[in-house]
């Protein structure tokens, strides 16, 4: 993830403030973590989007039964003693996906919450912002990486998944995974202090998979992998180390399959975007910079470019000084010529934000960026619902509103086909038949 400088961390730590008094009202009026409805639901609105087809049904109708859909239409069966909940001039969607999000980064907070900030604090903080995600309809999320929180977001997986605390459907990482002096490995700072690095070194195919192992002991979901960084723009191009090469990416690979999981990397530019898709990564993130080939790989095994292009702007609007938002605004225009490139070549996309250095429960906006770049607004919420539900691995559980899949269903106001920015705008929320906002 790009770095926050300390000028920037004095200027954001108000929208902190503002955010967390959010996440606390909105879940005191949600009364979050409650049980499905043990009386049948139907669900009646306007609108009703079919995803994977465009298909808009006018009006639309789900029935939710417990915590699955038993059916979708213009006008489903009202069973006896259904509560009807109308939801007026609204599009009923799926609930939304991000597949990269940091529960335990908040804004101002990146480059020293190590030296200043407990995990057990970290962990309170997590907590609100899977609150505030929830809330703003994102009903699953994968969370990349803890920022040296360890497995503390295992915890917070399995305390929302057991009802404890609200938040969305979470695949965790712990500590993403690094180089000795490599991405997040605290080189700015004084040797002689010993500053931990954000992520959990490894070195060599071997320590990958011993890394891999010991996280998969902690209960982590799946890997994450800093492949590159850091970042620089010489004469306007992106030039950006590798940090593991291709078979060192497949070792680990092979290891986390024969474990059930997957790795996602952190993958800006070439060379180690190509040696991503050579390895066959689940996601390459990021992907500032992609070659010819390396797309023609990524479309030929269905890796998804997750974009992200929301921490990007965000980092361009919130520079701490203008030299800072001159290279920021240079990487920013760089990464949209490059992916309107990456649109005409026909990759595959899903949706993530990194979410943390800026508030949690703000990134829908980054749908609306990726239309304004160059994506059909039913493209992208495909690529949020669809592809975003496979990479998780809950593909046929959730992403679509069909009979039999989780009730994780929200309401958008208008028509977000003519608008995508609705859905930066949920007033209902619905997680396992559970209404969690109306």
């Amino acid at each position: 993830m790009p770095n926050i400088s300390a000028g920037s961390r004095s200027l954001l730590r108000s929208s902190l403030q503002v955010c967390s008094a959010a996440a606390f009202a909105l879940a005191a009026l949600a009364a979050a973590a409650q049980p499905p409805s043990s009386t049948p639901i139907v669900l009646h609105a306007a609108r009703l989007l079919q995803v994977s087809t465009g298909v808009l049904l006018q009006p639309g109708e789900i029935l939710v039964e417990g915590e699955h859909i038993r059916a979708v239409g213009t006008s489903v069966d009202h069973p006896q003693g259904a509560k009807v909940i109308d939801l007026g001039d609204t599009t009923l969607l799926p609930g939304l996906i991000d597949v990269h999000v940091h529960l335990f980064l908040h804004p101002g907070a990146e480059d020293l919450q190590t030296v200043e900030e407990s995990i057990p604090w970290r962990t309170i903080l997590a907590e609100q912002a899977a609150k505030a995600d929830l809330m703003a309809g994102f009903t699953a999320e994968r969370d990349m990486g803890t920022e040296g929180a360890g497995s503390a977001d295992t915890a917070v997986r399995d305390a929302i998944a057991q009802g404890l605390i609200p938040g969305p459907r979470m695949r965790i990482s712990g500590n993403a995974v690094s180089i000795l002096g490599g991405h997040e490995d605290a080189i700015h700072y004084n040797p002689a202090q010993h500053v931990l690095s954000n992520a959990d070194y490894a070195n060599s195919a071997d320590q990958l998979i011993e890394v891999i192992r010991a996280q998969h002991k902690e209960g982590s979901d799946f890997v994450k992998i800093y492949e590159t960084g850091s970042d620089r723009m010489i004469g306007g191009e992106l030039h950006t180390p590798y940090q593991y090469t291709e078979p060192q990416l497949a070792a680990a690979i092979q290891e986390a399959s024969r474990l059930g999981a997957s790795i996602a990397v952190h993958a800006t530019g070439e060379p180690g975007t190509l040696y991503a898709a050579q390895a066959g990564v689940a996601s390459i993130d990021h992907a500032n910079q992609l070659s010819d080939e390396t797309m023609r790989l990524m479309r030929l095994k269905n890796i998804p470019a997750v974009p992200t292009f929301a921490i990007f702007a965000y980092f361009a609007q919130h520079a701490a000084s203008p030299a800072a938002a001159v290279r920021e605004s240079a990487l920013l225009n760089y990464k949209i010529a490059e992916f309107k490139r990456q649109v005409t070549a026909g990759i595959p996309f899903a949706v993530g934000t990194d979410v943390g250095p800026f508030p949690h429960g703000t990134q829908a906006v980054e749908m609306e960026l990726m239309v304004r770049y160059g994506m059909t607004p039913l493209a992208v919420l495909q690529a949020d619902m669809i592809e975003g539900a496979k990479l998780l691995g809950w593909d046929g559980q959730i992403g679509e509103l069909k009979p039999g899949y989780f009730a994780d269903v929200v309401a958008v106001p208008g028509n977000p086909l003519a608008d995508i920015t609705a859905v930066e705008r949920v007033s209902f929320v619905m997680k396992g038949g559970a209404v969690v906002r109306q």
